[in-house]
């Protein structure tokens, strides 16, 4: 409703998953489409990967709630000229559109922050190649198991790690250059992953799995 209010933009279908918006960008040969992340069957890293790679002149902007490393890189990788979180408004929807039809990236303010941010500190691809894919930022332990437990990602494991530490919510949003909702989202899915039911069990949790250290 709002992308059809917005001057110059005509919504050509709506897609409730990953797999149908492939195959309506088949049918209808959007310039632009709007992506979410997390979908069910094909999420929006893998739809959008597969509209670049067969429909090459529909441009992919990402429309997510999620805004941390886990979510914004691999969908630039796949080949996203945009991102936006949802709490834009219709101007910068449409601003992002034009942007990526003329050929530039349609990037939110905060994002383009965080790209700076990563890149100043080093860009994903510099990590050693023998890192072990679950391998843990710096503000984790050395010692850690080789494969995270029960599922959890990094981003997971990491905010676990900071609940350990004593942080709140929006400390840890602090430290990992995410928004407090972000942070909600990834304590609401390990919490779910572990079968914790609140931050205490969550640290013991975290200690007896090697993911923080108990202090000394």
């Amino acid at each position: 409703m709002l992308l059809g209010l917005l001057p110059g933009i005509e919504v050509v279908g709506a897609a409730a998953d990953g797999e149908e918006a492939v195959r309506l960008v088949a049918r209808y040969e959007p310039d632009v489409v709007l992506m979410d992340l997390r979908m069910p069957r094909c999420d929006g890293v893998e739809a959008t990967r597969r509209i670049r790679a067969e429909h090459p002149a529909t441009e992919v902007v990402i429309l997510t709630t999620y805004a941390d490393d886990e979510s914004l890189f691999p969908a630039l990788q796949a080949g996203a000229r945009g991102y936006l979180t949802k709490d834009v408004g219709g101007e910068e929807i449409a601003r992002a559109v034009a942007d990526v039809r003329s050929g530039a990236a349609g990037l939110s303010p905060q994002i383009q922050r965080r790209l700076l941010e990563r890149l100043s500190a080093g860009a994903p691809e510099e990590r050693a190649p023998d890192r072990p894919r679950h391998a843990l930022p710096s503000v984790l332990p050395s010692v850690l198991p080789s494969v995270l437990p029960d599922g959890l990602t990094t981003r997971e494991a990491e905010v676990l790690a900071l609940i350990a530490e004593g942080l709140s919510n929006a400390e840890i949003a602090g430290r990992l250059f995410v928004s407090p909702a972000t942070v909600k989202t990834h304590i609401n899915n390990l919490f779910a992953k572990t079968a914790v039911r609140d931050r205490a069990q969550a640290v013991t949790y975290a200690f007896r799995q090697g993911i923080a250290r108990p202090p000394a």
